[in-house]
């Protein structure tokens, strides 16, 4: 367990206008997420419906992440969710990562690599590699504004 430092979640919020949907999280996340409804790994957030704004900080281990992200743009394409920003590996030669890419408004390169938290709320060690949030929805230019002090930040299709 993992967990997504604060200035990323609050630029999601400004970004989006809210979290309602988290379909991977945990009680110690969401204190930070603060998601109307959010999904633990035993309540299986792939199996549930998910609605409006969604915060996704997928597992990243295969194939969780493959079904996280596939699951992700096949409800924003079919209209189920609203928007999303997803955080991930910056692994952009996966096919996990441009299926998101296909459907992706913007994509933020944080400055420097993400240093996700323990459930005591210290950081974690170097990381390994460098992440990116993916915007899928109709906002770009809140994206933007959001994001772009994180890192520098990619619009259009």
């Amino acid at each position: 367990e993992w967990y997504t430092p604060a200035p990323f979640i609050e630029a999601a919020r400004m970004c989006m206008g809210g979290i309602d949907t988290d379909p991977a999280s945990s009680e110690i996340a969401n204190a930070t997420v603060g998601a109307d409804v959010f999904f633990t790994r035993e309540d299986d957030g792939l199996s549930r419906p998910w609605a409006g704004r969604v915060w996704l900080n997928p597992p990243y281990s295969q194939p969780q992440i493959r079904h996280f992200c596939e699951a992700v743009a096949e409800r924003y394409e079919s209209e189920e969710i609203d928007c999303a920003c997803v955080l991930v590996n910056n692994a952009t030669e996966t096919a996990w990562f441009q299926r998101l890419l296909g459907v992706a408004s913007g994509v933020c390169f944080p400055r420097s690599r993400v240093r996700f938290l323990d459930p005591a709320g210290k950081p974690s060690g170097a990381p390994l590699q460098g992440q990116a949030v993916v915007y899928i929805g109709p906002d770009l230019d809140a994206f933007a504004e959001a994001f772009g002090p994180l890192g520098p930040v990619l619009c259009g299709r």
